[in-house]
């Protein structure tokens, strides 16, 4: 008898579970917007001359460049995007051709 309650149990308990699996949800609309922003390798030596300054500037003398991008925005603005490594840690300075690192 308590097999057969047991079982009736875990039967009604599927059946629910089974219920709940096959709802039908109504479907979300994806949109997907496409990224204009172009990304072009630039070699270290090869950054501009203010750039470089900066980077040597107190707030980041103890970080070495890794690698250097320049970015075009779909508003035809222009950064380096710089990949900088400092012991184990990693980040990335964000510089316009004037030097000023921007956000």
């Amino acid at each position: 008898m308590k097999n057969f309650i047991l079982t009736a149990t875990v039967l009604a308990f599927a059946g629910i579970s089974t219920v709940k699996a096959s709802e039908v949800k109504e479907p979300t609309a994806v949109t997907v917007q496409q990224d204009s922003t172009q990304k072009v390798p630039v070699k270290l030596d090869q950054l501009p001359a203010p750039v470089t300054t900066t980077l040597k500037a107190d707030a980041y003398k103890d970080w070495t460049p890794t690698t250097a991008f320049l970015v075009t925005n779909a508003d035809k603005t222009q950064f380096y995007h710089i990949d900088v490594k400092k012991g184990t840690e990693v980040a990335f300075i964000k510089i316009n051709k004037d030097g000023v690192v921007v956000q």
